[in-house]
This record gives C-alpha cells, sequence and structure tokens, in this order.
C-alpha cells in the first residue's frame, strides 16, 4: 500500500509535528540566506571587474579625487568600499600632493580597517549557515528517537512485537531523519562555497590595498620608482621651458 508523505505528516504525533516545523523553519532561514549572499557576491564581482581598471586609471593620473568619487559610485563592490573607505580617511594627508612615511603608515592603518570591516559584512549569515549544517541532522535524530520511542509504546499497547504495531513509529522516526539531512545536506554546501568565495574575495582586497599602498610609496621614494616630485619636475622641464643654461 502506498502511503503519501500527507498522510504521513497526518499519522505523526505533535512531537514528530513540531520537529518538522522547526526543520522547516530552519530551511527557510538557510535558503534566504543562499539567495542573497548569492546576489551580493555576483554584484560585488561585477561592479569589481567595472571598478578596477578605472582605478588604476585614476592612480596612475594621480587624481586621487576622482577616484574616491569613483569608488563611490560602486558602492556594492568590495574592493571599492575598502579603497574608497581608506583613501577617504587619509585623503586631508595627502590633499597637498606630498606623501610621507606617516601618511603611508596612515594609510595601510586605514585599509586594515576597511578590510576588516567588509571581511565582517561578507561573512554575514555565513553562521547560520554553519549552525543549520550542524544542527538540522540532530534535530532530526531527536524526533527520530521519539518515533522509536512511540514505536515500542505501540508495540507495548498491542500485545504484540508484529511489524504492524511499530510501522508507524519507524515510519515517522525515517521521514524526520530524512527531514533533517535534507536540509543539512545544502546548507554545508553553501557554507563551504561562500567561505571559499570570501576567502577570493578577501584575495582581491589584499591585492587592490598594496596596489594602492605601493602606489603612495612611489610618491615618496624613489627606491619604487620616481618620485611625485621627479615627475611633476621631468614634466615642467620638458613643456618647453627651455634649455638649462651652464
Amino acid at each position: 500500500m502506498n502511503i503519501s508523505l500527507t498522510d504521513l505528516f497526518n499519522s505523526m504525533g505533535w512531537f514528530a509535528k513540531g520537529i518538522v516545523a522547526v526543520l522547516m523553519i530552519m530551511s527557510i532561514f538557510s535558503l534566504t540566506i543562499m539567495i542573497q549572499k548569492w546576489w551580493n557576491l555576483l554584484q560585488a564581482q561585477k561592479q569589481t571587474r567595472k571598478f578596477a581598471p578605472e582605478f588604476s586609471q585614476f592612480l596612475e593620473e594621480d587624481n586621487l579625487g576622482e577616484a574616491v568619487k569613483l569608488a563611490e559610485n560602486y558602492k556594492k563592490s568590495h574592493v571599492a568600499r575598502v579603497l574608497g573607505g581608506a583613501l577617504g580617511d587619509i585623503r586631508s594627508l595627502i590633499q597637498d600632493g606630498s606623501v610621507t612615511v606617516s601618511d603611508i603608515n596612515s594609510a595601510e592603518r586605514a585599509v586594515e580597517r576597511e578590510m576588516l570591516m567588509e571581511i565582517v559584512l561578507l561573512k554575514r549569515g555565513l553562521g547560520v549557515l554553519a549552525t543549520v549544517g550542524a544542527t538540522a541532522p540532530f534535530v532530526g535524530l531527536l524526533g527520530t528517537t521519539m518515533g522509536i520511542v512511540n514505536a515500542f509504546q505501540g508495540m507495548a499497547v498491542s500485545g504484540s512485537g508484529g511489524i504492524g504495531a511499530i510501522s508507524a513509529g519507524v515510519a515517522e522516526a525515517l521521514i524526520t531523519t530524512a527531514f533533517g539531512l535534507l536540509v543539512a545536506i545544502p546548507a554545508v554546501w553553501a557554507y563551504n562555497y561562500f567561505a571559499t568565495k570570501i576567502d577570493n574575495l578577501t584575495a582581491e582586497m589584499t591585492y587592490s590595498s598594496k596596489e594602492m599602498i605601493d602606489y603612495l610609496i612611489k610618491g615618496v621614494s624613489g627606491e619604487f620608482g620616481r618620485s611625485r616630485f621627479t615627475r611633476e619636475f621631468n614634466t615642467t622641464a620638458t613643456s618647453g621651458s627651455g634649455p638649462i643654461s651652464q
């Protein structure tokens, strides 16, 4: 005889139905976070691919003002939020065109602060996925335990050890176990996927921030390239001011 899931649910006791309701709530929470997290990371990657080359171009042109404005236009990009926030913090220090070692230290601290806040934002919701993935099987196991108890109670009431006396309790136990696993497996998959994705985004933020710090270092010393003073002097000397008399 075929028994539908609806018939099995109706035949469950109140405790087993409560377990199923809890698992359903956990499933809704995890699915909501999966969709939101996937969409946010997708938008972050799309905007970062547009932001990065334009931002690098502004740095090469020593146009910090436009670089900050550009970062403000890409609010969903994780790299834009980190670099834009850091530049905004130190903009008053380097707006006169000169960069000191102290300014670079301030920039590094600003980048670290922005990265910490961004990583916290990126990881938001992963704790829920980890909790659902770790606890849903045990919640289903709790329903399994009570289903076995009901099976033995049915056996005691009927006074018989036949399969008919315990089949309802066993079916109830198996359903809650299966539902717990059904909730947990996608949550674990999603957690591992998003954790790896966030690690990649963190690497992108680290690389981009190091690139910006290198740009500031080049403005201080010629050890990493021509200083800003050297570039401006060469530009002035080649703009037609005439030969220098000796």
